[in-house]
């Protein structure tokens, strides 16, 4: 790493959002982070760690009544001294807090930096900090929940209980290559087939994961679809529960695509109301009509309205056919039918959107980052030249170069073999503060 000159530094930002609030808070790391207290804080004394200290925090061209609060290396976030003012909110006191602190001798701390010696400092892993991000920029229940699994280690966890195989198997190898004269390789060969299969199957698991990950991080694209009129923008009016698209008894009104979000089951589901499918002259019906077609294309799930005709969906993707207006006419030959004006058949299609285009929603370890399924992936293939490897029973060392590429693989997840490009790429998506 190249940070430790930078983490002589001490450090301060506020840590709460800007603007006026009942509290605001000003966060200082580093060695001279108690210095800094007793330079602008009325407590006289020593602090004893983890205690609210109840004065005035002196900001040089004006005071606030406030709290301080002193947490003791390592028993930190960041795992060094750290010092907190707990001050009014409001822009300017807030900043006034935080210029009190510079002329003490902190700097201001970059994006993520925080977090960033949290982890540094072995407070949290690579992934966990990622967590963390994935919990503060949650966009739903759903997100906030499988943030917190990677926050509470439990894809570190997994990772490193594999690593631990592969760490176990290359032990085994190494021994025979160090003393050929032990004719130890049938014996290292068995117990790497022992040992590799389920460690495939467990990393099969994980990289399956993604899928749903992605889902739960960006949300379901549901794309409503069928021909003019047959009642698109009045059923995504129903699901979202007020007039988001424009309705009339014409057809063609919807001309681009209407989007409206709602949360199913702690879910995040992005709904699409697309233009009527037909043929058609106008230009920009047109246009319309195109743009449809790409929302079809990325959807994750498809409530089709009416009858399906010849229009060509997707292969692979869920199709929910609806009846709507039901209080006008019903369909026999559909999944459900749905009444936009009662209300008959709304929540039973969001139970059904929920289904067919999230599934059922599992505690575990997602991979929400792209770069977590690479690892897998990578890991994953490792692993399989290395069981081929020892099937084909070619000499240990050949293997063990798979191996070890599982096992470095598998280490980017929790940071213990991740570049420091990564790791600054990781943090630079943090903001000020944090």
């Amino acid at each position: 790493m190249c940070y430790n000159e930078d983490m002589k530094d001490t450090i301060s930002a506020i840590a709460t959002a800007q603007g006026k609030g009942g509290v605001a808070i000003v966060r200082v790391s580093g060695e001279g982070a108690l210095s800094v207290a007793r330079g602008m804080f009325s407590r006289k004394g020593e602090y004893s760690p983890n205690t609210f200290y109840v004065g005035t925090i002196d900001c040089g061209e004006f005071s606030d009544l406030g709290c301080c609060v002193y947490f003791r290396a390592p028993h930190s976030f960041t795992g060094e001294d750290v010092v907190e003012f707990h001050c009014h909110g409001g822009t300017e006191i807030a900043r006034g807090v935080l210029a009190r602190t510079f002329s003490l001798g902190a700097r201001l701390a970059e994006a993520g930096e925080f977090t960033r010696r949290a982890f540094l400092n072995g407070k949290l892993s690579l992934s966990a900090a990622e967590g963390m991000g994935e919990m503060i920029g949650a966009q739903s229940k759903a997100q906030v929940r499988a943030g917190f699994g990677l926050y509470t280690e439990k894809l570190t966890a997994e990772g490193k209980r594999l690593q631990t195989i592969l760490k176990n198997c290359l032990a085994r190898v190494d021994a025979d290559v160090d003393y050929p004269e032990e004719d130890l390789s049938a014996d290292v060969r068995g117990e790497v087939l022992k040992a590799l299969p389920p460690l495939i199957s467990d990393l099969e698991r994980l990289k399956s994961r993604y899928r749903t990950g992605k889902k739960i991080k960006a949300g379901v694209n549901v794309a409503l679809c069928g021909a003019p009129n047959a009642g698109k923008s009045s059923l995504l009016n129903a699901l979202l529960g007020y007039d988001r698209a424009i309705v009339s008894p014409l057809p063609g009104t919807t001309r681009d695509g209407v989007e409206g979000t709602l949360e199913i089951g702690g879910v995040l589901f992005r709904l699409t109301d697309t233009a009527g499918i037909r043929e058609s002259e106008d230009e920009i019906e047109r246009e319309g009509i195109r743009r449809a077609e790409n929302a079809i294309r990325a959807a994750d799930v498809i409530v089709y309205l009416g009858e399906r005709g010849g229009m060509p969906l997707p292969e692979g993707v869920p199709v929910i056919t609806v009846g709507a207006k039901c209080d006008l006419a019903r369909r026999e030959n559909c999944d459900l039918n749905v009444s936009s004006v009662t209300g008959e058949g709304v929540e039973e299609l969001k139970e059904m959107l929920y289904r067919r285009g999230f599934g059922e929603e599992h505690d575990g370890e997602f991979l929400l980052e792209e770069r977590h399924f690479h690892a897998i992936s990578e890991a994953l293939e490792s692993a399989k030249r290395a069981c081929e490897g020892a099937e084909a029973g070619l000499p240990s060392e050949l293997y063990a170069e798979d191996l070890k590429a599982a096992y470095t693989s598998l280490g980017t997840i929790s940071g213990e073999t991740a570049s420091e490009d990564v790791i600054e790429e990781i943090f630079s998506k943090f903001c000020v503060g944090k």
